[in-house]
């Protein structure tokens, strides 16, 4: 065969070989037939939150089985086509199943990064919180940016985002935005975005149209399930009560249903003003907070400290993980990894998992090397 498609045969094989490692085959075949067998007892579903733990484990294991599985027969039907083709001396069948290797190897990449969101909560939802650094209205603007791209990302992905609270800026962008994004792996994605973000353009509020820098911080923690025990004392806990932002009109909320609790120990903030209801607010308040401890914890125990003080530190020059540069040039860069590219508008519609695959290689890369 020609040495394109020996090399890309060769490439997959390895990326299999690697997946089929990382699953440890043998022992999740046997912990899938023992789940199997569970979910066939009429007693599985007595114990409710134990019942989903062990099916969202199953479909974890059967989703890795079907894309190697998949991945495998893709491989095996494209190399018998391009053999065929040689034997036929057909030169435009060998380009089709060239092509259709290249996809598969594309497919393998792909799976190979789901195959490293493996930590503790990696498949869980997220709290994404959004703020803007210093330089009013330009930094504020540059927030909603922000949040409208992790947004368009995650609705291309298939999650939903609920948006649990937001503040107005004073003239245009927000002061502030909490989401929640629900959907497979949502943590062990957004985990890597987590940082401080600049921006550099010319500035529509700017009459002299001079450039302007500006700075926006994301901080990301995962939900919790109530398997996860996280103890808090209420005594240590201020709640504030306030009257929900608004665009207006009937949207305005007439009662102090928005809800803010400060952990006064951690020094940790959350607010929710997503409900007319203060005590559905409230609650969701509350579980913010435990997800924010929990992901203190976590932190921790990863021996990640260092990172988390990174993304936590001043808004501002020194501490950026990703460049978008739109003026005088295009170009968004990745500080940590080097990824760069110049789509800039793809990138801030969305278009961001280049940078997100390149920061979860390198964080799993770096877990390994420790």
């Amino acid at each position: 065969m020609r040495a394109d498609i020996e090399q890309l045969k060769s490439e997959i094989e390895q990326s299999v070989e690697l997946l089929r490692r990382r699953l440890d085959w043998e022992t999740s075949e046997r912990r899938l037939a023992e789940l199997n067998a569970l979910a066939e007892d009429p007693s599985f579903w007595d114990d409710a939150q134990t019942a989903q733990k062990l099916m969202q484990e199953r479909s974890r294991l059967e989703s890795a089985f079907d894309a190697i599985n998949s991945i495998t027969a893709d491989l095996s039907d494209n190399v018998e086509l391009a053999e065929l083709a040689e034997m036929d001396e057909d030169s435009g069948l060998l380009d089709a199943a060239a092509s259709a290797l290249s996809a598969v190897k594309d497919k393998a990449a792909a799976a190979e990064l789901e195959a490293l969101l493996s930590g503790e909560a990696d498949g869980n939802d997220c709290f994404v919180e959004i703020h803007p650094g210093a330089g009013g209205t330009e930094a504020q603007d540059w927030a909603e940016m922000m949040m409208r791209m992790y947004s368009r990302w995650a609705n291309a992905r298939g999650m939903k985002v609920d948006v649990l609270e937001t503040s107005d800026g004073d003239e245009a962008g927000i002061k502030s935005a909490t989401l929640k994004f629900r959907g497979q792996n949502a943590f062990g994605w957004m985990k890597t975005e987590s940082g401080v973000h600049r921006l550099v353009r010319i500035s529509p509020y700017d009459s002299s149209a001079r450039r302007h820098t500006s700075f926006a911080s994301v901080w990301v923690y995962p939900e919790i399930d109530d398997s996860i025990e996280i103890e808090i004392n209420e005594s240590d806990c201020r709640v504030d009560t306030y009257r929900a932002s608004g665009a207006g009109g009937q949207h305005v909320n007439k009662t102090d249903s928005a809800v803010r609790i400060t952990h006064e120990p951690t020094g940790i903030v959350v607010q929710c003003q997503n409900d007319r209801s203060q005590h559905k607010n409230r609650s969701q308040a509350w579980e913010m907070l435990r997800a924010r401890l929990y992901e203190k914890e976590l932190q921790e125990r990863e021996a990640a400290a260092q990172a988390e003080a990174d993304s936590k530190s001043e808004i501002g020059w020194g501490h950026q993980i990703r460049s978008y540069v739109l003026q005088p040039y295009q170009m968004v860069k990745d500080l940590r990894t080097g990824v760069e590219t110049s789509d800039t508008q793809g990138v801030l519609d969305g278009k961001i998992d280049e940078f997100m695959a390149a920061a979860l290689s390198a964080r799993v890369g770096d877990d390994a090397n420790a």
